[in-house]
């Protein structure tokens, strides 16, 4: 039969209503303020230093970043052996007050052969400190660079890979990477390859600050990214540099409006990076790639990337990784 009447709804207890005792305070527990997340200890896992100087990196990073870094990962792109050579005995040398932890080198000299053979400095690295880490250019899927990085690998390093095209509008780009991702970790000696790689310019990609986030979020580009930032996360021995944006614009120091929109640009983009790589897998550097047209102080990007970071609700392990951790697991400090 039929109940007659309105049907009884369920009552929840009163202390469905009552805040949480927390001894000190009668309201709920609210997520710690971004503000107060900072790194305990810092490695700025990408620095790029003409000759191995530091001067001017000490110059852009502000009084916060200088003082929580405790090592730097030193870029040396488009150098020739030579001049290699004489900067990695610099550094050994002691002269830095800054602890090196490692130091990307090309793994293919600029002006190179036709055929791939390994830097002297790679085959005979003398001093394990620092570590040297293999860099090298991505375009397009060259299969000299694809040999180049597939050795390193193979050998045991860690390698970097600095993607210098707009990998948006590039037709195939993304594809292309993941191709030589693919050749260079599939293979019949998959089982030697040991190293990781760290691949750079692409969290965030290049981006038109013209187009707005309202038109962004549906837009065939971000749609593209969210997909392949999937894909690449399946290489289970792939990591990402956080560096400053190839905007076209510096990172914003002073105007707090701008600020909050490209803090709002940049968690849309590290967010899809965060759900498929987890915050194991993200290194953050200060210095642009050479593919960005604009120049940012790193102190300027720390701080923005930071904020970025601790608004997207991680915990304190989360940014201790982002910003210290994961450098010295990827290389090997």
């Amino acid at each position: 039969a039929r109940r007659k009447g309105a049907k009884a709804l369920p009552r929840l207890p009163l202390s469905a209503f009552t805040p949480p005792n927390t001894g000190s305070s009668e309201a709920f527990p609210l997520p710690p303020s971004p503000s107060t997340l900072q790194p305990e200890e810092l490695v700025d896992a990408y620095v790029i230093a003409p000759d191995g100087d530091l001067s001017e990196w000490k110059a852009q990073a502000g009084e916060t970043l200088r003082r929580k870094t405790k090592g730097v990962v030193l870029a040396l792109p488009q150098k020739e052996p030579a001049e290699v050579e004489k900067i990695l005995a610099n550094i050994r040398s002691g002269s830095l007050d800054v602890p090196v932890v490692a130091v990307l080198v090309p793994v293919i000299p600029a002006e190179g052969e036709a055929t791939f053979t390994p830097p002297a400095y790679l085959e005979s690295p003398g001093s394990s400190t620092p570590a040297l880490v293999p860099s090298a250019i991505f375009t397009k899927n060259e299969p000299r660079v694809r040999e180049a990085l597939q050795w390193a690998l193979k050998t045991g390093h860690t390698v970097h890979i600095d993607v210098q095209c707009d990998i948006r509008e590039v037709e195939g780009g993304w594809d292309a990477l993941e191709e030589m991702l693919t050749s260079m970790t599939i293979s019949k000696d998959v089982k030697e390859l040991h190293g990781k790689i760290v691949v750079s310019n692409i969290l965030p990609p290049p981006d038109d600050l013209a187009l707005p986030i309202v038109k962004l979020l549906t837009h065939p580009s971000y749609r593209n990214y969210q997909s392949h930032a999937a894909a690449l996360s399946l290489f289970g021995n792939v990591w990402v540099n956080l560096l400053p944006p190839a905007w076209g614009a510096p990172v914003p120091s002073a105007s707090q409006k701008e600020r909050n929109e490209w803090k709002r640009r940049l968690k849309m983009y590290i967010s899809p990076v965060v759900e498929a790589f987890g915050f194991q897998r993200i290194i953050f550097g200060s210095s642009p790639s050479l593919a960005s047209q604009a120049t940012s102080k790193a102190g300027d990007w720390y701080e923005l990337a930071r904020e970025s970071f601790a608004e997207l609700g991680v915990e304190q392990d989360a940014i201790d990784a982002v910003f210290n951790g994961n450098a010295k697991l990827a290389y090997g400090s």
